[in-house]
């Protein structure tokens, strides 16, 4: 047996696991980074529209900081969010890009002056200042009162991943490639780390350290459509489900994106629609102020891709061979700024739709894109469970999202996660010693060594690529963008038999090393399993929140659904989760729940939100008017980061406002 030793062990190399390598190895400690492949061909790399930071510095951006940002990520997680975790995330962001632009990331900048924008269908002329010039740029997007998404173009993704995984080559982290974690070593009360399989020679390896984060990514791939790369199959998030004892939060909170290409659903970003690109049905007709008049195609997430489905179940949509979809019209914007802002769409128009997105308009329909829910942490990113698991990014439920985020606000997770988790689990490194019983990794190993074994031995008769197709139509079919309890009811009386029936996967090729088909034999029933979490917790939460819309239940409901859904994993024969709830204290927000901003305000109201309103008014009144923002939110809400990252954050707003500039 391989066993592998190290300080800080991360599994995932996208932008999250990189980061927190990065913060350990910063604290001179051991890192070892797992990936299923090269760092720079994670998931991360497809982010297009940017990352959201308040730095306030283009003039549509003015007046943006901290209070708006987290404002803002609140009403779009309908109020699902841990509010400490998003004033954290909220304070950090604008560090995070300006570390980014020192690491390298090629920030597109504004130029002083006038220049052509496109609002609300309407082509108009906006000035920049002359301090702005140089300096970091913003575009719009969705569900935020500001301009405050950065971006590189339409690579943004791209960009980043590039410049923080030569960050972690300049530091001499090692990525160990193909190489997938399959199991925790734990002892019950503390991970001491993984199992995990090469997946070029098949040997079983244990990676033994001081801490250990998930950063796998997300769950996408238990949907038959998705915006998500094919590694992104919720392994992860089953890593800590089979442990036993660690829980997963929020796993029915899964997000559509409303413009996925028809028919491959890969994303074309907002961007399209925050540089001013318009929604249009069969007709040519623009729908979106019909039921959003305010934020139009700017609504949240969640919003946009509701109204899309039902405007198509009105037969407004346009027929085609692989069914029903909308039309995307960027043609407005011009071919210059297509070229030079949107060029990742347009490349995808043309490689996979054979049209130019300049001149013809791209055919989009919703698409299972993001997932809120993950391993469950506190605000430090470990596991209130299982001492010394952290998890970051998508495969967490940190969890600043809440049932819905807000575009541009995963991108900044991954590198403001990673670089606060990172902190705290350096601290962890350094306050704790390595001790575990060989017997315990002995243990762990033999149990997934029998797994394989009788995948190989045995004379199992399921397919497994037919159960994973079932699986994935199941999601698509009855888990989807609307939800209602007789789906929801047949999607579990059905997954729960699929996951009976892949306790007999049969093999046809018996190789232990380089087995594509093994390796789907070893993951499908962990999918399955993640899978159950989501549609159980989805049939349980009888109300609509965020991206979990019922329609038999489209009330979101303070009262009796104010919490964060739990689940684990009770026993290996188990065919289905145990749920609980971690319910939000209203008396500790800063932010009490409120109207979100769409549609009819019909939230059943908790009984502590009035109660909570008073108390913060009376705090505000006790302050006085001398009392400037800062001291206000510490008053109502203090939160807490490492020391390093409380300095506050400067802006180009406060330089204006005190000079007297406009």
């Amino acid at each position: 047996m391989k066993i592998i030793y190290t300080d800080s062990l991360v599994v995932g190399a996208g932008l999250a696991g990189l980061r927190v390598a990065i913060a350990s190895k910063e604290r001179g400690l051991d890192t070892v980074v797992l990936s299923l492949i090269p760092a720079k061909r994670s998931h991360s790399a497809a982010a297009q529209g940017g990352m959201q930071a308040s730095l306030g510095n283009t003039v549509k951006g003015m007046g943006d900081d901290e209070d708006v940002h987290f404002q803002d990520t609140v009403k779009g997680s309908d109020w699902g969010c841990d509010q400490d975790v998003a004033r954290m995330f909220a304070h950090c962001a604008p560090k995070a890009v300006r570390e980014l632009a020192n690491w390298g990331v090629p920030w597109s900048r504004i130029t002083a002056g006038d220049r052509q924008v496109v609002v609300n269908a309407e082509k108009v002329t906006i000035t920049e200042a002359e301090k702005a010039h140089g300096l970091i740029n913003a575009r719009d997007f969705g569900g935020t009162k500001k301009w405050r998404t950065c971006y590189t173009a339409d690579g943004t993704g791209h960009s980043l991943l590039y410049a923080v995984d030569n960050k972690a080559i300049e530091m001499d982290i090692p990525v160990h490639e193909r190489i997938e974690a399959l199991s925790l070593i734990h002892d019950g009360k503390r991970c001491h780390g993984v199992i995990a399989r090469c997946l070029v020679t098949g040997e079983l390896r244990a990676y033994i350290g001081k801490s250990t984060t998930i950063a796998t990514g997300g769950y996408g791939r238990i949907y038959e459509v998705s915006t998500n790369a094919i590694i992104c199959e919720g392994i992860g998030q089953a890593l800590a489900l089979d442990s036993g004892v660690a829980s997963l939060g929020n796993m029915e909170a899964v997000q559509f994106h409303p413009t996925a290409i028809v028919p491959v659903g890969i994303l074309t970003t907002e961007g399209c629609r925050g540089d001013g690109g318009l929604l249009r049905d069969k007709d040519g007709h623009r729908f979106m102020p019909d039921y959003e008049p305010e934020k139009k195609e700017l609504a949240s997430r969640d919003v946009v891709s509701r109204r899309m489905t039902e405007h198509m179940r009105k037969g407004k949509g346009v027929d085609s061979p692989y069914g029903p979809h909308l039309w995307l019209d960027i043609t407005l914007l011009g071919r210059k700024h297509v070229e030079t802002n949107l060029r990742e769409v347009k490349e995808i128009c043309e490689n996979f739709l054979g049209i130019d997105p300049a001149k013809d308009w791209i055919p989009v329909r919703p698409t299972q894109h993001y997932s809120m829910g993950g391993i469950r942490t506190n605000a430090t990113g470990e596991s209130p469970q299982l001492a010394g698991l952290f998890s970051v990014g998508e495969a967490a439920c940190w969890d600043m999202h809440g049932f819905n985020r807000l575009g541009g606000n995963s991108l900044a997770e991954t590198v403001v996660g990673g670089m606060i988790i990172g902190k705290y689990v350096a601290d962890y490194c350094e306050k704790n010693t390595l001790e575990i019983n060989t017997q315990v990794i002995d243990n762990s190993m033999s149990k997934l060594q029998a797994e394989i074994d009788d995948l190989l031995v045995g004379d199992g008769t399921e397919n497994v690529f037919e159960i994973k197709l079932a699986m994935q139509r199941i999601m698509m079919d009855y888990v989807g963008i609307f939800r209602n309890g007789t789906e929801l009811e047949k999607a579990i009386t059905e997954l729960k038999d699929l996951l009976q029936r892949s306790k007999n996967i049969g093999l046809k090729c018996k190789k232990r090393h380089a087995n594509p088909e093994l390796v789907e034999a070893l993951r499908v029933p962990r999918m399955l399993r993640v899978a159950l979490t989501v549609a159980c917790g989805a049939n349980a939460r009888t109300e609509s929140r965020g991206a979990h819309a019922r329609e038999d239940y489209p009330q979101r409901n303070d009262k009796e659904w104010l919490n964060r859904t739990l689940s684990t994993w009770p026993n290996e024969n188990a065919l289905e989760p145990t749920l609980s709830y971690e319910q939000l204290d209203v008396m500790k927000m800063e932010l009490p729940p409120g109207y979100r901003g769409y549609g009819n305000d019909n939230a059943v109201a908790h009984p502590d939100t009035a109660k909570r309103e008073t108390q913060i008014a009376n705090i505000l009144a006790e302050l006085g008017e001398d009392a400037d923002r800062f001291d206000k939110q510490a008053a109502i809400m203090p939160f807490d980061l490492p020391e390093t990252l409380r300095p506050r954050n400067e802006r180009l707003s406060d330089t204006i406002a005190v000079s007297g500039e406009k």
